[in-house]
């Protein structure tokens, strides 16, 4: 093969490779106007329904489940995205709580909790649906300044707690998948997450 058709072949797997980067990229960027606008609907639903029923204690956990359903009804039409929309609708719930003064720490348990039975429900990936509302949970927390080792103490609790009542597979895999989301807080990964006892 000569030296210029070996350079317009070069060309050829050149742009092709350019048209694919940039196809991702406007994607990935979709995706994430995409999430923002999820974040943005749950933390403004929760927010302005909290407002209207006045009573944003013992409305709150009826108000998250809600929205933890509407979120996986919606899902289960179209027939993905579960695990996608799982962290934004996580975020814009303790982002909404939080804009009305509500309890967070409660917001965050009953947000995983719904999660992950909600997933269950409709055999998605458990221990995927955990992670991503936990990080939902703690992206919020850090905007609004709140307790991020308290919070994650909650809602790896209330993950755990949620899988229990699932079985001991989704306990497996909640917990598998949330030892690198407390990683990086120590006392919380000691508190919230067993020890497996290597001499047993």
């Amino acid at each position: 093969m000569s030296e210029h058709l070996q350079e317009e072949k070069h060309e050829q797997v050149g742009k092709v490779g350019i048209t694919v980067k940039e196809g991702v990229i406007n994607s990935l960027k979709a995706i994430n106007e995409i999430e923002a606008e999820i974040v943005t609907l749950a933390k403004n639903t929760v927010a302005n329904t909290l407002k209207a029923t006045g009573d944003v204690a013992n409305d709150g956990v009826v108000v998250i489940k809600d929205v933890v359903k509407g979120a996986i009804l919606a899902t289960e039409e179209v027939g993905t995205g579960l695990i996608l929309s799982t962290k934004s609708v996580a975020k814009g719930i303790v982002m909404g709580v939080s804009d009305v003064g509500g309890d967070i720490l409660s917001a965050a348990e009953q947000t995983v909790k719904g999660s992950i039975k909600g997933a269950s429900e409709i055999g998605a990936d458990v221990g995927l649906v955990a992670k991503r509302a936990v990080d939902g949970i703690l992206e919020a927390t850090k905007e609004i300044g709140g307790n991020v080792e308290e919070i994650a103490k909650v809602s790896v609790n209330g993950a755990v707690e949620a899988a229990g009542t699932i079985g001991n597979t989704a306990v497996k895999a909640v917990k598998e998948m949330l030892l690198g989301v407390v990683e990086g807080l120590k006392e919380v990964a000691s508190s919230a997450l067993p020890k497996v006892d290597k001499n047993k």
